[in-house]
């Protein structure tokens, strides 16, 4: 299969992280706060998400004892209880994903707050620890950091 995106040079790429940092370094502020605000989306989405769940199984427990004492079928009840503990146990995995992604917000924060001037050459290890990915569009280069903040560089 033959592809038809078009290719870019490393240098071009450089200089693209390049700019994307030094536009984050140029308006510090708002990309503190839209950092701050990526913190509380993830940590607001993973308590409702366990707490949803804790509801939940408190309910078809009391609804699974109903049925054991009435000596009706609980089947049902109970794979649905086992169903929604899966879930939690994926949800506290996901937890340490998000914590991972909390450490990242706050190491970019660090950054920002720290630099005191815009970056003059690439920083290998910086990108290394920053970049998620960098999509090529027609017009314009997408830098995406592991942190959630995309930045747009006219291509």
């Amino acid at each position: 299969m033959e592809c038809h995106a078009r290719t870019v040079n490393e240098t071009v790429l450089e200089n693209v992280v390049l700019s994307a940092i030094n536009e984050l370094l140029g308006d510090k502020p708002g990309y503190q706060e839209q950092l701050q605000q990526n913190i509380a989306e993830a940590i607001r989405s993973s308590s409702t998400v366990t707490d949803e769940i804790d509801e939940k199984l408190a309910v078809l427990q009391q609804e699974l004892l109903q049925k054991a004492n009435n000596k009706e079928s609980y089947d049902a009840v109970a794979d649905e209880i086992l169903r929604l503990r899966d879930l939690k146990q994926q949800s506290v995995m996901n937890t340490s994903a998000r914590d991972e992604q909390i450490r990242r917000i706050n190491e970019l924060q660090d950054f920002i707050r720290n630099q005191p001037t815009y970056l003059t050459e690439f920083d290998e290890t910086l990108v290394k620890r920053s970049l998620k990915q960098i999509t090529v569009w027609n017009d314009r280069i997408t830098v995406e950091l592991k942190s959630g903040v995309n930045i747009d560089v006219g291509a």
